[in-house]
């Protein structure tokens, strides 16, 4: 467990988490499931079995969701591009994928393929229904899960970016101008132009009355303008960062600790007041591992005092580096995939520095000095 997420497991090697926002959201369409819509529909049922019902249905519709999800990681790693987590949340699901698709190709059929299983869930889910009979609670649940189902399937055809139709539509505008910064920018811009006309729509079923469905409509409206923007604002980063390499960045002033200094002298005399997160252990004179706080937080304290920096350190030609001419947008990228704060600089086998997220910071900060 994290704390934003709550860890369910693992489908196909890929973890499956919970945000804690999914709780508010299963509570809020049980209750409206329960008290509005299969009532409506369903007369003569017992309170108990619509709330069954709502509970059922709600759990079966976030399967979906994942299912979706799920469809949107598997041709992500049939293009070997890595899936990090899938995430489901008060708006649906995430599938976290670490890397952004190389060709429009690629950007397409990982967009489309999460409304395609929802269209064909939708249509089995539809069957069912019939199968089984409306009147009974099972039918209604089919049914129920068949009608989102395609709904969501076309919704999530909806041109408006990131949604999975605004993918679509940036891999097709991408695909005909072979310009990808232009199909970005074209399809936050339609993104954002339907964020607007959710919200418009959203404020305007609250004014007739309808509360709930009018303030969902809007949040969603809000949330896609949000993402939207986010989306631009990577875009300018990423055009910033692309144009330094590591060199221009990184810090050539790093401390070189020798393989058999203990943890115990480390910490009393290199980490307590200085602020570092990471070190490049040395052995002979030669670089031959990387040390970080995470991995010296593994050594209960009471082994401090015999345990070296060898026993601890990560192998150098086991850690994760960068090049002295790699891009900074490259650089920022794999840090995010790899889930680290901290790179060494090697070049031909030496350890020429150190770059971190704060190096990027400061760099980003001198390109954009505040103006008094």
């Amino acid at each position: 467990m994290t704390s934003k997420h709550l860890r369910l497991g693992r489908i196909a090697g890929i973890p499956i988490s919970l945000d804690y926002s999914w709780f508010l959201i299963f509570i809020l369409l049980t209750w409206s499931l329960a008290v509005s819509y299969f009532p409506s529909r369903f007369p003569g049922w017992t309170t108990w079995e619509y709330w069954a019902v709502g509970a059922v249905s709600t759990i079966l519709l976030f399967l979906s969701v994942l299912l979706h999800e799920l469809g949107h990681a598997s041709i992500a790693r049939y293009y070997h591009i890595p899936v990090r987590e899938i995430t489901l949340f008060i708006f649906g699901g995430v599938a976290q994928i670490q890397e952004e698709p190389e060709n429009a190709q690629s950007e397409f059929w990982i967009a489309i393929a999460g409304p395609i299983v929802s269209l064909l869930l939708g249509v089995v889910f539809w069957v069912l229904g019939v199968i089984s009979g409306s009147p009974t609670q099972l039918g209604a649940v089919f049914k129920y899960l068949g009608i989102i189902n395609i709904s969501l399937f076309l919704f999530n055809l909806i041109p408006g970016f990131p949604l999975d139709g605004g993918r679509v539509f940036r891999a097709i505008v991408w695909g005909a101008t072979h310009n990808e910064d232009k199909a970005t920018i074209t399809a936050v811009m339609v993104g954002r132009f339907f964020a607007y006309v959710f919200i418009v729509i959203g404020v305007g079923i609250m004014f007739a009355g309808n509360l709930f469905d009018g303030l969902w409509l809007a949040f969603i409206g809000w949330f896609l303008e949000n993402a939207a923007v986010a989306q631009m604002q990577q875009l300018k980063l990423r055009n910033i960062l692309s144009k330094h390499t590591v060199q221009q960045v990184m810090s050539r002033s790093f401390t070189r600790l020798p393989a058999n200094l203990t943890v115990e002298t480390l910490m009393q005399e290199h980490i307590l007041g200085t602020g570092r997160r990471a070190y490049i252990v040395f052995e002979d004179g030669t670089p031959s591992g990387m040390l970080t706080i995470h991995q010296l937080k593994s050594v209960p304290k009471e082994h401090w005092g015999e345990r070296t920096l060898k026993d601890v350190m990560l192998p150098l030609d086991q850690a994760k580096t960068i090049g002295p001419d790699d891009n900074l947008w490259t650089v920022l990228s794999f840090m995010d995939s790899e889930g680290v704060n901290q790179l060494p600089v090697v070049q031909n086998g030496n350890v020429t520095g150190m770059i971190s997220r704060e190096n990027l910071v400061s760099f980003l900060q001198q390109l954009s000095p505040v103006s008094h």
